[in-house]
């Protein structure tokens, strides 16, 4: 079996020794070096993080095989207090939808089942300095490359059905940028800082998606609480920003993107 072809159910039955010894295999293969191995607890079982370094970046171990992506939006029920809430934005004028599902189906994924190789991704995301056109090739000239939309989605919900990769719920006393405890600023499960900042927006291989954030859009505009919390949403492709980002309009933004880098493992 090739380090890429790890599954995270394979990973899941790993114990810690195991664990140790395969992030050694891994970090090898790229002419990194492990920086921690750590056990977490995540949807009711263990699961090991794994850190590397490689030339100063730190990436994390995201397992692969066939894992789930998207949102079940049909097994999904609002809560009171977020309907209330969406509806309140759209007294004023907020919302692509009647109600909260239909906003929701217009901006999530489908849930569904894909098939992804193991791979290194940055802990962190990292500014865009040029145009998103010219980010394969500066990525390449690094070893690395953009996530898929895929990619992306599993790295952050890490197998997790709910809305957010944290759960179903967020605080409507308040939105991400008035929350510095909240749980959008706590690393994931596999130990990526990810869609923990709305006014990040960060770049993957499709160009309809943007992820983990809207650009602080929500946040700036007023839209209400909700709405300011759903852009850190996992499947929410915020398309809308999107196409704006890559529109002609979009053209001198890229400054206000970002991209995690994935080193692929062989």
């Amino acid at each position: 079996m090739s380090l890429a072809d790890l599954s995270l159910d394979r990973w899941r039955a790993y114990d810690l020794p195991a664990a140790r010894s395969f992030a050694a295999s891994a970090a090898d293969a790229v002419g990194g070096r492990v920086t921690a191995v750590e056990t977490a607890d995540h949807l009711g079982a263990p699961l090991h993080r794994v850190r590397i370094d490689r030339d100063g970046q730190e990436f994390a171990l995201i397992p692969g095989g066939r894992v789930p992506v998207g949102f079940d939006l049909d097994a999904w029920r609002p809560t009171p207090a977020q309907a209330a809430d969406y509806a309140a934005s759209l007294s004023q004028g907020f919302g692509y939808g009647p109600d909260l599902r239909a906003h929701l189906a217009q901006l999530l994924s489908p849930r569904r089942t894909v098939t992804l190789a193991t791979v290194l991704m940055a802990v962190t995301d990292e500014d865009l300095t040029e145009a998103p056109a010219d980010l394969p090739a500066l990525l390449a000239a690094r070893g690395l490359r953009p996530p898929t939309a895929d990619e992306w989605e599993h790295a952050c919900g890490a197998g997790a059905a709910t809305l957010f990769r944290w759960g179903d719920d967020c605080p409507l006393d308040s939105t991400p940028y008035t929350s510095p405890d909240g749980p959008q600023r706590q690393p994931n499960a596999f130990g990526l800082r990810i869609a923990y900042d709305t006014y990040r927006s960060e770049l993957s291989t499709d160009p309809t998606a943007v992820h983990g954030g809207d650009g602080g859009e929500s946040e700036c505009g007023g839209y209400g609480r909700l709405l300011a919390w759903l852009p850190l949403a996992t499947a929410n492709r915020n398309p809308y920003t999107a196409e704006f980002l890559h529109g002609p309009e979009g053209d001198d933004l890229f400054d206000s993107m970002s991209v995690r880098p994935v080193l692929d493992l062989p």
